[in-house]
């Protein structure tokens, strides 16, 4: 499974935002990866920012 499946995913499964270093610690993944995720997916428009490092599904 890809990196940003995972984080979508874990991001999906906390049901709140979540800063990349909770989403690390919830999937078992390396911090630089999750930004490099998180990235990704705001350049796809997946996930949504509501407050200053803070992420979510949109």
């Amino acid at each position: 499974m890809e990196t940003t499946e995972i984080v979508l995913k874990t991001l999906a499964a906390a049901g709140k935002p979540l800063k990349g270093a909770e989403i690390a610690e919830l999937a078992g993944i390396d911090k630089k990866d999750v930004d490099n995720a998180i990235k990704k997916l705001k350049k796809e428009d997946k996930i949504t920012s509501p407050k200053v490092c803070y992420y979510q599904p949109k």
